[in-house]
């Protein structure tokens, strides 16, 4: 097994701890908005998320950057990755079942394929990509069945804010290329931060915190939100933003809904249609199409160095035989 080959492996399985992480958050923030304000609850989720982070930062003997610069970047990617989707998303479920936000949320490849294809253009649209978003699409639509959609616009606000919430998430996948020179902890640490400085004020001026009387229920889930959806989440997310690449790091939002259906597999007993286990190979199809480079040809390898090697021997064997 090549080096090569192995680190794809870690980075898919990162890919595949990453899905799983943010598929938990949805129910984890429909049982913490229960009892919990939305503001409230993404205030505290970015705050202890962003404190622990930076206790790992602090153990590990090093420091946040220091430059204005950098932290204005972190400010804006705590607007597109964290403050302005998160806040939304649960404003929604107090509304919108898990299961339906998720779906709606997986989305985000699609926006972020559009947004490269049509404004950054930071990255190759190959063939490979735009399957890759059709099987996505398609094996999302095959899993969940046209049932799973019953209620689609009876909450129409809500879903649209889910919606905007995807399209932040496919900017953040690509302004988050620009870290690329830092620690992955240290973008998810600075903007988490960055984050909790902005909501703190609203959650204490409209909420007023010290007055909820939050269900143990949502205190767990906001504290599982916050360890494994948010602390966790971040790092693995912005090692394979550089690894993958912002549309294939977005990826993950396809293997969301088979996750979901897994779970409910192994713990429920539930059972999976034939067009189910249709729908998930086509989604393992696409995210594989969005993630696995493309292989070389053999010819491809034959280095600069060797072809002007060559160069330097015909031109002697000239300059011998006129």
């Amino acid at each position: 097994m090549t080096t090569q080959k192995a680190d794809m492996r870690i980075e898919l399985a990162l890919l595949l701890a990453l899905a799983t992480l943010w598929g938990a958050s949805y129910t984890f923030i429909k049982i913490g908005v229960e009892t919990i304000p939305p503001v409230t609850l993404i205030a505290a989720r970015t705050l202890m998320a962003g404190a622990i982070l930076l206790g790992v930062i602090r153990s590990r003997g090093l420091a946040l950057p220091k430059d204005l610069a950098t932290w204005r970047r972190f400010l804006f990617q705590a607007c597109l990755n964290s403050v302005i989707p998160f806040t939304l998303i649960a404003w929604a479920e107090r509304t919108v079942d898990a299961g339906l936000a998720a779906i709606l949320n997986s989305m985000t490849p699609i926006f972020a394929f559009l947004l490269t294809v049509l404004i950054t253009r930071h990255e190759p649209v190959t063939g490979r990509k735009l399957f890759g978003v059709v099987a996505g699409i398609a094996g999302t639509c095959l899993i969940i069945g046209i049932e799973a959609f019953h209620g689609l616009g009876d909450e129409l606000p809500a879903q649209l804010a889910i919606v905007a919430a995807t399209v932040c998430y496919a900017g953040a996948a690509i302004f988050g290329r620009g870290f690329k020179g830092l620690d992955p902890i240290m973008p998810a640490a600075g903007s988490l931060i960055c984050g909790a400085v902005i909501l703190i004020p609203v959650s204490l001026v409209f909420d007023q915190p010290w007055t909820l009387m939050p269900s143990s229920a949502s205190i767990l889930a906001l504290l599982g939100l916050s360890v494994f959806s948010t602390a966790l989440a971040f790092v693995i997310y912005f090692r394979l933003v550089h690894t993958l690449g912002s549309v294939g790091t977005t990826a993950q939002a396809y293997l969301r809904v088979p996750i979901g259906v897994g779970i409910g597999v192994l713990f429920l007993g539930e059972t999976m249609t034939s067009t189910a286990w249709a729908g998930f190979a086509c989604v393992i199809a696409g995210v594989a199409a969005m993630t696995i480079p493309a292989r070389k040809p053999a010819l491809a390898g034959l280095d600069q160095t060797g072809c002007h090697g060559f160069t330097k021997l015909t031109g002697a064997i000239r300059t011998r035989h006129p």
